[in-house]
């Protein structure tokens, strides 16, 4: 059984960047055909997608969000991480990460103020 943890920083100044890691266990993320997403829900809002990277290490963005976010990864330490720069107060929400759409985190929550 897959399972995957978010973690980072539950407050971020405006202008800053955003790192958010989520560890995988239970397999791994080089895993053939496998895709590692990031996922986020604003207050009052639906989920919205913000990117992902495969099994070889390609990444894709939200075209809304492209310009400001990158997903690297530590394959040995079967991590991959979020970054998002210029952070304004409507990013703060709850981010996810997610195998495909079955095995989801539980979550973090992150606020953006000064």
């Amino acid at each position: 059984q897959v399972q995957l943890q978010e973690s980072g920083p539950g407050l971020v100044k405006p202008s800053q960047t955003l790192s958010l890691t989520c560890t995988v266990s239970g397999g791994s993320i080089t895993t053939t055909w496998y895709y590692w997403s990031w996922i986020r829900q604003s207050p009052g809002k639906g989920l919205e997608w913000i990117g992902r990277i495969d099994y070889g290490g390609n990444t894709i963005y939200s075209p809304s969000l492209e310009s400001r976010t990158s997903i690297s990864w530590d394959t040995s330490g079967n991590q991959f991480t979020l970054h998002l720069s210029s952070v304004t107060p409507e990013d703060t929400a709850v981010y996810y990460c997610a195998l495909w759409n079955d095995y989801w985190g539980q979550g973090t929550q992150v606020t953006v103020s000064s």
